[in-house]
């Protein structure tokens, strides 16, 4: 049975959506690659850069949705989480608030091993993805005791993570 789609689990969600993001690098993505070729986002267009992903995060935002990210991320960063900084102005442009945990920071949690988006801490989708980054499949995930855990995860990781626009790369 196939998952729903995130555009309608979030538009399902009614107070906040959370996102844990905890790779250095992600499967291969053609804006990455244009990216490390020397092109730039004309943020001035914003035709050019805002696509679906950002009017659903708009609107759910719209509707008082609490759209959070944070990532945890090894310093030096990689070459990927370098350009994943530099279009996270599009996430923050259409609401949703981003932080930066350097991993050297995070010793004394227990993180779980999978990305994740969590709706109204009560339905994750679990992202699973390949050594190389490739993405392998989602799975949803209900259980109360997992979701708390899960939570509780994003909330350590977030008391403790950087602003966007406070987290510089060297």
């Amino acid at each position: 049975m196939p998952l729903p789609e995130f555009s309608d689990l979030i538009a399902s969600a009614t107070a906040s959506a959370v996102h844990l993001e905890t790779r250095d690098t992600y499967y291969s993505n053609p804006r990455f690659e244009a990216w490390q070729d020397g092109h730039r986002v004309d943020w001035a267009a914003r035709a050019s850069w805002w696509g679906p992903f950002h009017d659903t995060i708009a609107a759910a935002v719209a509707r008082g949705v609490l759209v959070r990210r944070a990532r945890v991320v090894s310093e030096p960063v990689s070459d990927y989480i370098r350009w994943e900084h530099y279009v996270t102005r599009a996430n923050v442009e259409a609401g949703e608030d981003v932080r930066w945990l350097p991993r050297s920071q995070t010793t004394g949690m227990l993180l779980p091993g999978n990305d994740f988006w969590l709706f109204d801490r009560t339905l994750a989708r679990v992202h699973h993805f390949a050594g190389d980054g490739a993405h392998v499949r989602d799975e949803l995930a209900d259980d109360p005791k997992l979701t708390a855990q899960l939570s509780n995860a994003f909330e350590q990781v977030w008391s403790q993570a950087v602003p966007h626009d406070e987290y510089k790369i060297q």
